[in-house]
């Protein structure tokens, strides 16, 4: 659906992005993930054609870039960050524009923006100026411009920012149906949020990609921690003995006490093996009274910084 091949961009003598090769399959919604200034915006723009590589190929749907730029761009649609609108148009005549200057069919016209209006969760207010709208409807109306025209393919930047909560859930909802019928490239910086709707994630970092993977697969690869948070009820300090009990722990560190006597520890455990089962077994038997266990979380944002900062990757 979308392959890059060996695609470079450069400005002078600034390379802004250098060498990267991807390939996006149809119907995979994937976050394009990088610090400031690392290319993803760059890259954004070169995959939507509104600038060209300096070298190497951009393939979308079987159309070169270069070569059949109006063939490439139709299956395209994008919503860019900031939500770029004429805000003296009306919800409806803003997405009937965007129809226009897509060349959406005059026979069928209304009827396809009457039904992206219906999609975008617009028809409230599609007679309402958009300079009037909340942050959220002007969201909304941003994707119904990218969605007018039924590209195969929407790009996504920053779908989400200025948001509040409540319409960052909705927003992200209404990502993960158009998923279902759309091959989706997402950029944002919030990363629990790419966790959630993305099925890859693509890593780029000063002009290079660091990691291509499922956002799972990313957080599994940076865990080299297999630390173990537990609360327990221990008057006599017998988990200090513990370590000789179970050889699989390599060391048990106490975070706090509480003030309910209860103490919280850290346990590191030898290699990658998961030992809560036993940690149960063997503390019932020593009459150490367990009130939580849970192993440490790694997050997608852990791997992010990792990745970039040149760690495991």
């Amino acid at each position: 659906m979308i392959e890059l091949k060996n695609v470079t961009k450069k400005y002078g003598n600034f390379t802004a992005v250098d060498n990267i090769s991807f390939t996006i399959e149809e119907g995979e919604i994937i976050g394009l993930l990088g610090p400031n200034g690392a290319g993803k915006s760059t890259t954004m723009n070169m995959i939507t054609g509104f600038i060209e590589q300096t070298e190497g190929d951009i393939i979308i749907d079987g159309y070169d870039m270069l070569k059949k730029p109006k063939k490439a761009k139709r299956e395209i649609g994008y919503m860019p960050e900031g939500v770029p609108l004429y805000t003296d148009l009306t919800v409806k005549e803003f997405v009937n524009y965007m129809a226009e200057l897509k060349k959406v069919n005059k026979k069928v016209r209304k009827e396809k923006v009457n039904k992206i209006i219906e999609e975008t969760g617009l028809k409230d207010v599609e007679k309402k100026l958009i300079k009037n709208l909340s942050r959220g409807y002007k969201q909304r109306t941003s994707l119904a411009g990218a969605l007018v025209g039924e590209p195969k393919i929407l790009i996504l930047d920053e779908p989400t920012v200025g948001l509040d909560p409540k319409q960052i859930t909705e927003i992200r909802s209404l990502i993960k149906e158009l998923g279902k019928t759309h091959t989706i490239i997402l950029s944002s910086h919030i990363l629990s949020e790419v966790s959630q709707i993305c099925s890859k994630v693509i890593i780029i970092n000063k002009g290079k990609i660091v990691a291509i993977d499922a956002p799972q697969n990313l957080e599994n690869k940076v865990n080299t921690n297999n630390n173990i948070y537990i609360t327990v009820e221990d008057p006599e300090n017998k988990i200090e003995k513990m370590k000789d009990i179970i050889t699989d722990i390599k060391d048990i560190k106490l975070i706090c006490t509480n003030e309910d006597g209860t103490k919280h520890y850290s346990i590191e455990t030898q290699g990658d093996k998961d030992i809560r089962k036993t940690i149960f077994t063997e503390f019932a038997k020593e009459n150490i009274t367990i009130y939580e266990m849970k192993k440490q979380d790694v997050t997608l944002e852990d791997a992010f910084i990792q990745l970039i900062e040149g760690g495991k990757n």
